[in-house]
């Protein structure tokens, strides 16, 4: 037994020195989790062990925030009116007339704040002030402090855009109020903790840590957040997240749920973000933000291949708005953005960001990829419109016709390449008018397509086609020279820029068959 366990021990031993022997000290790698390697930066066992002082100190500053609201709803007609029933049911919907009368109704809304001075400045969420649907108004907003004090509050200033409001309480005292802190110092696995007023159960502190930073959700151009596990529930939002130096480092926001309860998906607007934005509405004065009066798509797995660029390579221009900013710079549907004064396009910081944070007025230097090739381009940043001009311009939704509306067709449908699987017909002003596609849309329709191809899962027929791998197209011949080359060229897809009804061109990649 004696021999055996020198021979384990000498065998050990032996390995050891072989691989202190092969292995270069200045190159060497060890596991991220070797003992040692992070004992100096990992929290101490059981740490923390109470949130209680740290709650105590900041609770004070944070406030439930109710509105009362006038909701004009529209009735049913009574499908009574001019019978002998008229007059018994009209009581009940439309009353008494034969169309159904707008009423007025009273609604409530609840949710969170937090005051930032002394004086009565509170930080909330737009949507927690906001009208809670079309024909709604705001009558009043009242500011709930933790000793249950009430005060009526004053709009100071909103901004839909990055769903931030701030309200004005006067009181007679100083009030209790926190500062912002830097969200930019936040790192995933920071210990946070909410405070808010969830389903207005009053103060409701929950804990948890950061999930991740930058995390875009699809919102806007200033959708970036700070994700946590701690419980958001309804009523959270507008509400501070803190860090356990105390500091404000997120205004809770959203939360992602199918049943509308935590799931431990919430997100908080980084006060990096929030900050200016509260500082311009504190005085009172208009956010402005940069534009270029162009529409953009996030460039996927299936477009970059189409296109022969990296995954997540910056963005594909979609729409260039006549006498825009980004139209006088030069930029065209298909060019690829892929950087603004060298800070790179990328799912965190996104175009929309990016050109939004520029000042109006200032110019800008952007990196495009066109036609394969790199350049790049100047432009004069513009002004932002309101969300509602924002909504005209990208226009409504699309026409569900499918039809083409028939007439006498000098050139009929032909297949445009047995390669993609579609079959098109020059887009003519009358086929474009029973679509409901804009007149100045010039491109191919797509009549048919082959069930088995990839392009029936992504295309309709009366979809428009006006370019394929940014080279425009006018007919069926066009399409598939072009289909051609890229499948000679070894691609395994084209990109399409196509418009469906009203809707604004977009584009997709589909696959060569």
């Amino acid at each position: 037994m004696r021999y055996a366990y020198a021979l384990t021990g000498a065998l050990l031993l032996g390995g050891t020195a072989a691989s202190l022997t092969l292995q270069n000290p200045a190159t060497a790698q060890v596991a991220q989790n070797e003992p040692g390697a992070i004992s100096a930066s990992a929290p101490r066992a059981g740490a923390p062990m109470s949130f209680a002082d740290l709650v105590a100190k900041l609770q004070p500053a944070v406030v439930n925030i109710s509105t009362t609201q006038k909701v004009t709803v529209q009735q049913s007609a009574n499908p009574f009116a001019g019978t002998p029933f008229g007059d018994l049911f009209g009581q009940f919907g439309g009353g008494g007339g034969g169309g159904g009368a707008p009423v007025t109704r009273e609604g409530t809304s609840l949710g969170s704040g937090f005051l930032i001075s002394a004086d009565g400045y509170v930080v909330t969420n737009n949507h927690v002030i906001a009208p809670a649907s079309r024909g709604a108004t705001v009558e009043s907003i009242t500011v709930t402090l933790q000793d249950r004090k009430e005060y009526t509050a004053k709009l100071v200033g909103r901004d839909p855009t990055s769903d931030l409001a701030v309200l004005k309480i006067t009181s007679p005292t100083p009030l209790p109020f926190v500062r912002l802190g830097d969200s930019s110092r936040a790192r995933v696995g920071d210990w946070v903790v909410a405070i808010g007023q969830p389903f207005g159960l009053g103060g409701t502190v929950t804990a948890g840590i950061v999930s991740a930073v930058h995390r875009a959700t699809g919102g806007g151009p200033f959708d970036t957040f700070i994700q946590t596990d701690a419980a958001i529930n309804q009523g959270n939002s507008g509400g501070p997240m803190f860090n356990l130096n105390g500091e404000v480092i997120g205004i809770n926001s959203q939360i992602y749920s199918q049943s509308g309860g935590n799931i431990g998906i919430g997100f908080a607007i980084p006060t990096t973000e929030a900050k200016p934005i509260i500082d311009t509405l504190v005085k009172g004065q208009p956010i402005k933000r940069g534009y270029l009066g162009v529409s953009i798509q996030a460039v996927n797995a299936d477009m970059a291949s189409a296109l022969g660029l990296p995954k997540d390579s910056g963005e594909i221009v979609g729409r260039v708005e006549p006498a825009g900013p980004g139209a006088k710079a030069g930029l065209r549907a298909g060019d690829v953005v892929t950087a603004i004064n060298g800070q790179a396009v990328t799912p965190e910081k996104t175009l929309s960001y990016l050109v939004a944070n520029a000042a109006p007025g200032s110019t800008i230097k952007l990196d495009v990829i066109r036609d394969g090739k790199r350049q790049s381009l100047n432009a004069t940043v513009g002004t932002r419109p309101s969300e509602d001009q924002m909504a005209a311009l990208t226009g409504g939704s699309g026409d569900d016709d499918d039809s083409f509306g028939g007439g006498d067709d000098s050139e009929q449908a032909a297949p445009a390449s047995s390669s993609l699987g579609i079959t098109v017909q020059p887009l003519t002003p009358q086929i474009a008018r029973s679509l409901g596609v804009d007149s100045t849309v010039q491109g191919v329709v797509v009549a048919a397509t082959d069930p088995s191809s990839d392009a029936a899962q992504k295309l309709r027929r009366g979809d428009v086609i006006s370019s394929v791998n940014s080279q425009p197209v006018r007919s069926a011949a066009e399409v598939a020279r072009i289909v051609a080359a890229a499948k000679a060229a070894g691609r395994p897809q084209v990109l399409l820029n196509v418009t469906r009804g009203r809707q604004v061109g977009g584009f997709v990649a589909v696959k060569i068959k």
